[in-house]
């Protein structure tokens, strides 16, 4: 008797590679690092962008960033607790304490 064998659909939750991103960074004493972000219910995500422009409309042009494939983004970002990876995400208004460039009570949080 043989068995067929289906391709399955994948879950939504199974990790599906993103290709190289546009990871915005932060400058620190031993170089850049990758910013992360808080989500709506208050989690760590780590943030990439599949273009500049992107980027750019979502953090400002100033916005240093560097290209990461989404495997080493996550490599980096899950030893600090970023265990999630938003993908082009939209940014809302709420608090933020001493980011350069923005008026004291605004914050960007992935949505």
């Amino acid at each position: 008797m043989s068995h067929l064998l289906y391709a399955e659909d994948p879950e939504p939750a199974e990790r599906v590679p993103a290709g190289l991103l546009f990871v915005p960074v932060r400058s620190g004493p031993a170089g850049c690092t990758a910013r992360l972000f808080r989500t709506p219910l208050g989690g760590r995500t780590a943030v990439g962008f599949t273009s500049p422009q992107r980027l750019a409309a979502a953090l400002g042009s100033d916005q240093p960033w560097v290209r990461l494939s989404e495997p080493a983004l996550r490599a980096l970002a899950e030893p600090v607790g970023a265990t999630a990876l938003t993908v082009d995400p939209r940014f809302a208004p709420g608090i933020l304490h001493g980011h350069p460039g923005i008026p004291r009570g605004q914050h960007l949080r992935a949505v």
